[in-house]
């Protein structure tokens, strides 16, 4: 297997001067969670403890807890239980263990199994993409295997700084090369169209790329409360603003219950196209590098900006390929 290529940041230390970290979330069906867990452990180490039909856990590994899940919050917390209780059902372990294995499996065509990785350093993501590779030899299936199967990669990329001015650059950088991210990472029909990835409104758009736009920290998370109170945005800002000041976050109509306050950029738009030998880590990653590029690059920012709004399509916020074809001319 080549080796793939995963593109360096252009800030590779964290506020504390510590190695940036990244945590990975992937999105697969066609396997078994227990077999998830022993290839997430045949590579990292630990020990497996299983929870249930619905998660399973593997502990004490080289960087902490990985987390290998059926997706769907309903069955994790067994509300379903509640409702059962209602009807006047009331089960014993042995038929709850039954019924538990039974929606496991019949969630399991829809729902997708999940590893959800703890921050490891940049340096470990060939491991990681190592890992992905034995799970495709197994068998895991992508976003591409299925029409409902919208499954995603997740990334948490640890930040550079929590000062307004570092996260309003990279904000205005990823608005800029949205489209274009989603063009080249081919983006599913199925994810763009279910609630999960929405993309950022025009008229949010329209005011982060400005000219002079250089809010301070209570600003800059007023403004994307006021046009974005969701986590739904393929970049997801809110656990890191609810990092810097909960309680204004928490305050807002969001969906406070799912919002995990961290110092992380949740990148949410990307395929999870892991039945694809061709397909690795890598590509997804180096698109976000592409956005951290541009970003630190204060001049072609400001004039990818000023050409972005200049333009009439663009200023709806609507998707053209000219814009995708111009944006990459930049690269």
């Amino acid at each position: 297997m080549m080796t793939a290529r995963f593109r360096e940041l252009p800030w590779p230390e964290a506020p504390d001067g510590r190695p940036r970290r990244i945590g990975v979330e992937l999105e697969m069906a066609g396997i078994p969670l227990e077999t998830m867990a022993e290839t997430v452990r045949n590579e990292f180490g630990g020990r497996i403890e299983t929870g249930g039909a619905f998660l399973t856990r593997v502990l004490d590994t080289e960087f902490g807890t990985f987390e290998v899940e059926l997706d769907a919050l309903v069955l994790k917390d067994r509300r379903y239980r509640e409702h059962l209780k209602r009807l006047g059902v009331d089960l014993d372990d042995q038929d709850s263990a039954a019924l538990e294995r039974w929606l496991a499996g019949a969630a399991g065509r829809i729902v997708p199994h999940e590893i959800v990785a703890p921050p490891v350093p940049l340096g470990v993501l060939p491991r990681l993409d190592r890992m992905r590779a034995t799970l495709q030899r197994q068998g895991a299936q992508g976003t591409q295997a299925a029409l409902l199967y919208a499954f995603g990669l997740q990334l948490n990329i640890e930040v550079h700084s929590l000062d307004a001015a570092w996260i309003t650059s990279i904000v205005r950088a990823f608005v800029l090369l949205y489209e274009a991210l989603v063009k080249v990472g081919e983006i599913d029909l199925a994810r763009r169209l279910s609630p999960y990835i929405r993309p950022f409104p025009g008229g949010y758009v329209r005011h982060v790329l400005q000219s002079g736009y250089a809010p301070d920290i209570t600003r800059l998370i007023d403004d994307y409360l006021e046009h974005n109170p969701t986590r739904n945005r393929p970049l997801d800002l809110l656990p890191l603003f609810a990092e810097i000041d909960r309680d204004r976050v928490m305050a807002a109509p969001v969906e406070r219950s799912l919002v995990k306050p961290r110092p992380a950029l949740h990148y949410r738009l990307p395929n999870c196209e892991i039945d694809d030998p061709n397909w690795t880590l890598a590509r997804p990653f180096n698109g976000w590098a592409e956005v951290e590029h541009l970003a630190a690059d204060r001049d072609r920012l400001e004039a990818a900006a000023a050409e972005y709004l200049r333009r009439p399509g663009q200023a709806l916020g609507q998707f053209t390929d000219d814009w995708v074809r111009r944006i990459r001319d930049w690269f």
